[in-house]
């Protein structure tokens, strides 16, 4: 029996998760969302919702696509929470 039967996979480069926004012109740590002003939370669900609607992206980089969409539903669920909606 293998001792490390994940030794294969390798070691992730960084914990966390980031997305470097154009719009807002700097990388974004998935931990920052909560801590957003809303006219930038606002910016970072229009730039990741954009960058989810093109099927091409997927195929052009799916770490960056995979990333987006953790982005945008962190962000939804943070908005959602400062309407009063949950």
């Amino acid at each position: 029996m293998n001792p490390r039967p994940y030794q294969d996979i390798p070691s992730q480069e960084s914990r966390e998760k980031w997305f470097k926004s154009h719009l807002l012109g700097r990388e974004i740590e998935l931990r920052e969302v909560y801590e957003l002003p809303q006219n930038e939370l606002d910016l970072l669900m229009a730039e990741t919702a954009e960058f989810r609607s093109d099927p091409d992206n997927r195929d052009r980089n799916l770490g960056k696509y995979c990333t987006a969409g953790y982005f945008l539903e962190l962000s939804r669920i943070v908005d959602k929470r400062r309407s009063g909606d949950d």
